[in-house]
C-alpha cells in the first residue's frame, strides 16, 4: 500500500511538473502595444464610413496646398464621393503627424462583398504649415503614414 501511495505522489509530481513546462513554453512575448491616438474623428454624414484599407499614400504641397493622394479598397462595389476627413485634435501632434480618415459614401441597399479599388485625391487647403511634416491615412483595417518631403517641413523648433 505505502508503495503505491509513493508511486501516484511521484506520478503526481512529474505530471505538474511537465504541465508547468509546457504552459512556460507556450507562454510567448507580446506584441508591441499600438500607440494611442491623440486625436478624435470629426463627425462624419449620414451614409460615410472610412474605406476598407488603404496600399498607398503619399502627400505634395502645390501653390500653397496640401494635395493629398490615396490608393485604397473599399468592401464592396459602389462607394462614391471618397474624401479626406481631418481628425480633430486638442493640442498639436509631437511629431509633426496629422491624422486623416479617409472616407466615401457607402452604397445603399444590398451590395455583392467585392474588394474594389477606389482612389482619392484631394486638396486639404487649411493645414497647419507651420506644424505638419507629415500625414497618416487611417481606414477600418489599417493606416499608412506619407511625409512631406524635407524641402516642404517645418523648420525644426517651429
Amino acid at each position: 500500500m505505502r508503495t503505491l501511495i509513493l508511486t501516484a505522489l511521484l506520478t503526481g509530481c512529474v505530471a505538474l511538473g511537465g504541465c508547468e513546462q509546457s504552459s512556460s513554453q507556450a507562454a510567448a512575448p507580446a506584441a508591441p502595444e499600438k500607440p494611442k491616438s491623440l486625436a478624435r474623428s470629426a463627425p462624419m454624414y449620414a451614409g460615410q464610413e472610412q474605406i476598407l484599407s488603404v496600399s498607398s499614400g503619399k502627400i505634395e504641397v502645390d501653390d500653397g496646398n496640401l494635395i493629398l493622394h490615396v490608393e485604397g479598397a473599399t468592401a464592396t462595389p459602389g462607394w462614391s464621393d471618397p474624401a479626406f476627413l481631418p481628425r480633430v485634435y486638442a493640442a498639436q501632434p509631437k511629431d509633426g503627424i496629422y491624422e486623416v480618415d479617409v472616407i466615401a459614401t457607402k452604397p445603399t441597399g444590398a451590395a455583392a462583398q467585392a474588394v474594389t479599388p477606389i482612389e482619392v485625391e484631394k486638396a486639404w487647403p487649411g493645414y497647419k504649415k507651420d506644424r505638419l511634416k507629415g500625414v497618416k491615412f487611417m481606414t477600418k483595417t489599417n493606416e499608412v503614414v506619407a511625409m512631406l518631403p524635407a524641402a516642404e517641413q517645418p523648420a525644426a523648433g517651429s
